[in-house]
């Protein structure tokens, strides 16, 4: 038997060269495949900014962390029925308390425009609609509802037929009304194995949700010309956002905060607020604004009848009926809703209290002289006043999530009582979340800005995980679906603040820079800037501002935004002679820190910037404004910030 030979024998150089050689293209080749395939998901959600921010999270944390462990049918069946005594319980405990409610509740205004049929829809519209929804597949649908997307040109003949008839006839498809509930955590920190940390996310059937998109138009526009919904209401509608109602709250605060007032900042907490919605109440608030015919009948129809079921793996519980509510994760939930608390904002207004609602996030505040001694009654009767109008309307505000912030002066800061909410004091606190903003007695948004730099940074340590294996305009695309949007969410709040608090954003968007031009951590920021084609922090958040402006004074936005703004009077532009002329109030006040305050958001400074409303030149339309965005900062020499 011959004798084996060692390693060394065995292996020569060339075949270690070969061995590496492989392994080198084996690289090379993982490499690109990775690469094409981040492209290629980034690409599937080119020009939509909500479907491409959820592809790159989904890239960078993977989902499925937040599903309960346990699959079994016990399992499945103990979510069912906790979410359903949940609400259960809750509209018990509302029919139990409507006894001793006093006074009366105000109804919603009457409207006198009548809308009782559907118009139909013709092929262009389907298609169109079929592109607008999002690909989201419910365990109830035949076949996934990308496919349907993607063949959307070969099925248009085959929706149009079922769309019109249930627009006709008044009737939402009985097959369309059950729901998918999966539970997911709320936070990864919680303990799993109690059903009350989970929260259900319910899925509806594709066709459904197309059904919807038709009907939701339509209402949207009769709601609009009709002009029905709360004006202070900016939950769901075109040119209404989060940060239109909070531009026009910190507004209202800082001018309160410069007279010398105390203002009190009161967040309600509903709980459950989509899930405990009476039918009878909304139909009738339905048929006061005007509906009526199949369009009301089409609307009962999608109300009533429906059913959802828990589904774990392949695990799923037994249907169980929903006697109120609107369905969660519908296109006209939010809407229907919207409707629904109209006449809140009429009862908070009856006591010269001041509200701004987003949804069911109702923010109502209150301004008053220190030493006022009426401010504890009528707050309080106003509270009271909300409590009942929620009670008679099967909603439950929660006090002991409920916040109140007291803005004012640092020597008023104690003003000796506390609101009251169903018997239970509400303690002040030094700061509170609106909207997903953080706001501080003083308006001076530190926690805010801090919190957003925290985030955005820890976003641009993940981006660096897939700088290898992306193009530099895929890479673009991913730092601004994470990291500038951050930056950008409410920037206009960011107009005035000292540079000292501004300067950590814009360290922020330094190092986004760097990231995508590959430079060092040393190098300058005005030539990555300039390369990029990007706006200083500072300069981005004035132009927000015009840009707000302009929608504003258009009819693009909100009427609470317009109705701030006031043009110049003769003595007015006599007076800014020599100076940049704008066909709008810049207001600078001095504050009660004995310096002059940063302007309230809708009140930029005078600059020698570009302005969307300037007097000489307002452009014709709001695209060729933003055009305008590379030149605002006034020239190389203005963009040269901390850099």
């Amino acid at each position: 038997m011959l004798p084996c030979p060692n390693i060394s024998e065995r292996c020569r150089i060339s075949d270690r060269t070969r061995s590496k050689t492989a392994i080198r293209s084996y690289s090379v080749a993982l490499r690109a495949a990775r690469k094409a395939f981040l492209t290629a998901h980034i690409a599937s959600a080119n020009n939509r900014p909500s479907e491409l921010f959820r592809v790159v999270g989904e890239l960078l944390h993977p989902p499925g962390g937040g599903e309960p462990p346990d699959f079994s049918a016990t399992r499945c069946s103990g979510f069912a029925h906790h979410f359903a005594d949940k609400v259960a319980q809750i509209r018990s405990d509302l029919d139990a308390g409507l006894e001793v409610l006093p006074g009366e509740v105000t109804e919603a205004s009457v409207c006198s425009i009548l809308w009782d049929l559907f118009q139909l829809v013709r092929p262009d519209d389907v298609d169109k609609i079929l592109g607008a929804v999002r690909a989201t597949t419910c365990a109830l649908d035949p076949c996934p509802s990308w496919l349907l997307k993607q063949a959307s040109g070969g099925l248009v003949d085959w929706f149009m037929p079922i769309i019109n008839a249930s627009l006709s006839q008044g009737k939402f498809p009985s097959s369309l009304k059950q729901a998918v509930v999966r539970p997911i955590l709320k936070k990864a920190s919680l303990d799993s194995t109690n059903l009350g940390n989970y929260r259900p996310i319910s899925n509806l059937p594709f066709l459904g949700k197309v059904l919807e998109r038709v009907v939701a138009s339509q209402l949207q526009g009769f709601l609009e010309d009709a002009d029905f919904l709360d004006q202070s209401q900016s939950g769901f509608r075109p040119g209404f956002s989060t940060e239109t109602a909070l531009v026009a709250l910190v507004d209202d605060l800082r001018r309160e905060l410069d007279r010398g007032s105390v203002t009190l900042l009161v967040l309600l907490d509903i709980s459950a607020a989509f899930d405990t919605i009476n039918h009878g109440i909304l139909l009738g608030r339905l048929s006061g604004m005007g509906l009526g015919g199949t369009a009301l009948q089409w609307l009962q129809s999608f109300l009533e009848g429906r059913s959802q079921l828990v589904k774990l793996g392949d695990t799923c519980s037994d249907p169980w009926p929903l006697t109120c509510g609107v369905p969660q994760g519908s296109i006209l939930s939010p809407m229907i809703f919207n409707i629904y608390m109209k006449p809140l904002g009429e009862v908070i207004r009856s006591f010269g209290v001041r509200c701004h609602l987003y949804a069911d996030d109702t923010q109502l505040y209150y301004s008053f002289l220190p030493k006022s001694k009426e401010a504890p009654r009528i707050l309080d009767q106003c509270l009271a006043a909300v409590l009942a109008w929620m009670r008679a309307n099967k909603l439950r505000l929660n006090p002991d999530k409920t916040e109140v912030l007291q803005v004012s002066r640092m020597s008023d800061r104690g003003i000796g009582w506390q609101p009251v909410l169903d018997r239970v004091a509400l303690p002040l606190k030094a700061q509170v979340r609106s909207l997903g903003v953080h706001l501080d007695s003083g308006l001076m948004l530190e926690a805010q800005v801090s919190a957003v730099a925290g985030r955005a940074f820890a976003q641009l340590k993940l981006v660096r995980q897939l700088r290898p294996y992306l193009e530099k305009s895929d890479l673009t695309t991913v730092v601004h679906a994470l990291v500038t949007s951050r930056l950008d969410y409410c920037n206009a709040l960011y107009v005035g603040l000292p540079l000292k608090t501004a300067r950590k954003l814009q360290l922020v968007q330094r190092s986004a820079a760097r990231l995508l031009t590959g430079a060092n951590y040393r190098a300058r920021s005005t030539p990555l800037f300039k390369e990029l084609h990007w706006l200083p922090f500072v300069f981005r958040a004035q132009f927000k501002v015009q840009v707000l402006t302009y929608k504003a004074l258009n009819g693009l936005g909100p009427t609470y935004l317009r109705d701030r703004i006031s043009p110049m009077n003769l003595h007015d532009l006599f007076a800014l002679r020599g100076r940049p002329s704008s066909r709008f109030h810049h207001l600078r006040s001095c504050g009660w820190w004995g310096r002059e305050r940063g302007p309230s958001p809708l009140c930029p400074p005078a600059s020698g910037t570009h302005s969307l409303g300037r007097l000489d030149r307002p452009p014709p339309s709001l695209p060729s404004g933003k055009a305008l965005k590379p030149g605002f900062s006034g020239g190389p020499s203005t963009i040269n910030f901390w850099g």
